[in-house]
């Protein structure tokens, strides 16, 4: 690697020239066939049924949680502000008042924890984040109801 280097010339570039793509250009099939397996494995662990919500909605989560050698059901209520991630990388959180104190969690909505998603109702937004609803608080935090439900 190094004699190439002193004379000039890039045995990875079609025309010797170093670029700036490299050594990547040789190392690309390797990186792909990685990124292929790593998906594979991905898609074993997808749910068969994923729920279907979007960011403003109101919806209930139903929360698988671990104590000790018991397992129980909670329930967490609020508004999505925001779907991010793709696949099994997909995550969704959601805010809700608690005593006049602001509390969000976020899920993977793949997460065998997450045993159901129950929309209770659609949200009217314009936004893909809510981030805004950080700073509100009383009615103004509240997002409007879609009447016309479009999306089911």
């Amino acid at each position: 690697m190094i004699e190439w280097a002193m004379m000039g010339a890039d045995p990875f570039r079609i025309d010797g020239f170093r670029s700036g793509a490299g050594k990547n250009v040789r190392r690309g099939k390797e990186i792909i066939m990685n990124f292929e397996i790593i998906k594979e494995l991905e898609k074993e662990q997808l749910k068969a049924e994923v729920p279907q919500f979007a960011t403003g909605d109101t919806v209930r989560v139903h929360n698988r949680i671990k104590e000790g050698t018991r397992e129980r059901v909670q329930i967490f209520e609020g508004t999505v502000i925001k779907i991010q991630g793709g696949g099994a990388r997909t995550t969704f959180t959601v805010r809700k008042i608690s005593n006049g104190i602001g509390v969000e969690k976020t899920w993977p909505i793949h997460s065998p924890n997450v045993e159901a998603v129950d929309v209770v109702r659609r949200g009217k937004v314009r936004r893909a984040k809510l981030f805004y609803l950080r700073g509100l608080s009383g009615k103004k935090a509240k997002v409007k109801a879609r009447i016309d439900d479009r999306r089911k």
